[in-house]
């Protein structure tokens, strides 16, 4: 064996139990690494003679690779992806030897000469920033954006560097100690023993930049030293307000709350959210598919694929100049998702997965912009300052949205729950941010670009809202689509820990088409996870397919309980008044009257007529939209959000006529002589025998899905159950008669064409099945 050989293997033995000193701090501090080198250096020219004293510690075997990433126990090598980012480059007549090189023996004496002594210096400036491979650093039309150089890390981590190396020795001391008492005591004693470098190295690597800057500030107000505070506080000004910013929003957004929000029912947003498609082309967003009809009697036009974009991207879309836009409005059907895209949009930037290079988002809900509508304000006034200031308290005394470069998003969602009109025309023209004024000019003149011009605008409401605001200050209106067939699944399967529940739940909804074409709103299908889930609990459940009227009757009670919280500002679950049921009635009597008109569009004309208010309908019911106008007329026009809801409404009606006011509002001529002594306003079979005879009268689909409904509405559980409390006192009676009714429907059966047996049957179904 060859001796060189033999002597490299016996030196690997020993080194196991060798000592070695700690590595210099990476971000280039000297000092420890110059003791090293006049250490080493009088090793070789005195073989060991007047070695300097160092601290020591045993080598770990084998020695701990560099770590990456937050971690509460720090290796013993500093070197992190921070201290990457503001590694020194070789200062001037100088020498940088690497720290973690084991060949630093391998050195000739020449290169050890006394210059480098210059080195020895306690904690020496970070360099310019680097480009810091794995991090995202992309460019300003990519995600996920590249930050602000004052809002990124070499620019926080110099600046808390720079006021900590002011401090004198015992005031480090203190201001280690008070930072990290909480610490083991193992890791307060590395940092004790490190310096101004390496310490701040390590708190950024333990808490991330924000946190360190935060609690520096904290510690540094223990210590009472006001000028190095007020000096820290200037130069991270920008990064302060933003952390602010990231801590408030995440907490308003990490928690998503569906339907009526309950104690302990929360889901965390991230754990189930899937994105809807969304349309820079739509059309009102109504799905036109339906179960019987090949389409509905007036066509429905939707969007093409070529028109989706990503939620995260939509300030990056580009007028047709080329220019970014700076007004995004989005709209959609009630349920559609409004309120939990703008949660996720801002999730993202607060986690920084996506737009980065926006500096702030600031949220200025029309909920909260309504409570300016008070009297003591209109009196008074108030300025743009001060309603930034009211949201968001530390803007004050900044003037950082005034930058020239400043990037930042102002969102301003429940466009519909102003109450005021805004006069777009009238209104004077505001550009001090310090004018004090009525909130209606403020508002317009921030949507007309007269105050904070920088700010990128997120205005989020209902179509039939949203179209009061001028054209020429909107560059782009967004239109929530809902889910496809896929993004359906993702949720259920999303939703549920138990894989098993979860599909089978999928496979359940899909049964009855109508529901999976319902789902396609994300408001529905949490309805179906809801209602399924509870409904599986039960031993013998999933036979049978789900009935559909008692999805419908649980969406327009949450839909109407909403109204009451976010329109008119009621408590969850307050008890309905008659103006409750009247709205529901009266849009029942007004979807009958276009059934009969084969119709699924109506007009404001249409509305007046039943003693509505146009904004009732359209805006605060949840049940209804507007859709685009068309350029031949420019006729305002509406739907409900699905042709299915309007038939349910139609059958609403007709059922609670019946049942309330004993009438049956279905008589004609059509019926036959023989069953013509049932026809009184208490008999259930009569008013259904009606039902059947239209629905058998008219061509295929007309009527059908209106029966169904009907007779869902007739059974036990939709009746006597759901609808009591709410449409209807619990006093009132259950219906009676009802297996006249069943065998009505039986015999209909039998003797009813074979293509329009099928949904006869659904309609038995819906009347009779008792599982759910």
């Amino acid at each position: 064996m060859d001796p060189e050989n033999n002597q490299a293997a016996g030196s690997d033995v020993e080194s196991d139990n060798e000592t070695y000193e700690r590595p210099p701090s990476s971000y280039g501090s000297m000092k420890s690494e110059c003791d090293e080198m006049e250490k080493r250096s009088n090793e070789e020219e005195d073989e060991g003679a007047g070695i300097a004293e160092v601290v020591c510690f045993a080598a770990p075997n084998p020695p701990a690779p560099p770590v990456v990433g937050s971690q509460m126990g720090r290796s013993r090598y500093t070197e992190t992806l921070y201290t990457e980012a503001t590694e020194l480059t070789r200062p001037p007549e100088g020498m940088v030897i690497d720290a973690g090189s084991e060949e630093l023996d391998e050195l000739e004496d020449a290169e050890l000469d006394d210059d480098d002594e210059l080195l020895t210096t306690c904690s020496p400036e970070p360099p310019e920033p680097l480009e810091m491979e794995g991090l995202p650093q992309e460019d300003e039309n990519s995600q996920p954006g590249k930050l602000d150089p004052e809002l990124d890390l070499p620019h926080v981590f110099k600046s808390i560097q720079e006021v900590l190396s002011r401090l004198n020795k015992d005031e480090l001391f203190k201001f280690k100690i008070w930072f990290k008492k909480w610490e083991p005591l193992p890791v307060l004693q590395e940092v004790l023993d490190g310096d101004v470098l390496d310490f701040v190295d390590k708190i950024i690597e333990q808490f991330g930049q924000d946190k360190a800057l935060s609690k520096t500030i904290s510690t540094l107000e223990k210590l009472e030293k006001t000028e190095e505070i007020n000096d820290l506080k200037t130069k991270c000004a920008k990064a302060m307000f933003r952390f602010y910013l990231k801590e408030y929003i995440f907490r308003k957004s990490q928690i998503i709350h569906e339907g009526v929000p309950q104690p302990g029912k929360q889901q965390f947003l991230n754990a189930v959210y899937v994105e809807p498609q969304i349309s820079i082309r739509g059309f009102g967003g109504v799905d036109p598919s339906h179960e019987i009809l090949a389409q509905t009697p007036k066509p429905l036009q939707v969007p093409s694929e070529d028109s989706f974009v990503a939620l995260n991207d939509l300030f990056r879309l580009q007028k047709e100049d080329g220019s970014p836009v700076k007004t995004v409005v989005t709209t959609g059907i009630p349920g559609v998702g409004m309120s939990v895209s703008v949660a996720k949009f801002c999730l993202d930037w607060c986690e920084e997965k996506a737009n980065r290079d926006i500096q702030y988002i600031l949220k200025l809900s029309f909920q909260t912009l309504r409570h300016f509508l008070q009297k003591e304000y209109e009196e008074e006034g108030i300025s743009m300052q001060d309603l930034l200031e009211y949201h968001h308290s530390p803007i004050k005394g900044l003037n950082i949205l005034e930058e020239e470069n400043a990037k930042y998003v102002i969102i301003m969602d429940c466009y519909d729950c102003y109450e005021a009109p805004l006069d777009f025309k009238k209104a004077p023209e505001i550009t001090d941010k310090n004018t004090k004024t009525h909130i209606n000019n403020l508002i317009v003149n921030l949507i007309r670009r007269n105050l904070l011009p920088n700010a990128r605008l997120w205005i989020l409401g209902r179509r039939a809202a949203i179209t009061e605001i001028p054209a020429k200050f909107v560059d782009v209106i967004a239109e929530l689509q809902g889910f496809s067939d896929e993004m359906k699944d993702e949720y259920l399967t999303k939703r549920f820990d138990n894989p098993q529940l979860a599909a089978n739940i999928v496979r359940h909804y899909k049964r009855v088409p109508i529901l999976q074409i319902l789902a396609r709103q994300p408001f529905f299908t949490w309805m179906v996870a809801k209602i399924i889930k509870s409904c599986f609990k039960q031993a013998n459940y999933g036979s049978n397919k789900p009935r559909v009227t008692p999805f419908l009757i649980h969406f327009i009670i949450i839909q109407t309980n909403r109204m009451l919280k976010f329109y008119f500002r009621k408590r969850d679950n307050e008890k309905w008044t008659d103006v409750e049921v009247n709205l529901l009635r009266m849009l029942g009597k007004m979807s009958f009257k276009m059934l009969e008109k084969n119709t699924n569009v109506f007009t404001e004309e249409d509305v007046k007529d039943v003693s509505l208010e146009l904004n009732e309908v359209v805006v605060f019911s949840g049940l209804c939209t507007e859709l685009v106008p068309t350029f031949i007329t420019g006729k305002r026009t509406f739907c409900f959000s699905h042709y299915t809801i309007q038939e349910f409404m139609a059958a609403l009606y007709v059922f609670l006529a019946f049942h309330l006011d004993s009438k049956n509002v279905l008589e004609s001529s059509f019926l036959p002589r023989v069953l013509s002594y049932k026809i009184n306003g208490k008999s259930a079979a009569g008013l259904v025998q009606c039902a059947v005879t239209r629905t058998l009268s008219s061509k295929p689909g007309h009527y059908d899905m209106f029966l169904r409904y009907l007779c869902g509405l007739f059974s036990l559980h939709c009746h006597d159950n759901l609808l009591k409390g709410f449409l209807y006192s619990h006093g009132v009676p259950k219906v009676e008669g009802l297996g006249e009714v069943e065998q009505l429907l039986d015999q209909t059966i039998e003797a009813a064409p074979e293509d329009r047996k099928r949904n006869l049957r659904e309609c038995l179904r819906e009347m009779t099945q008792e599982d759910e």
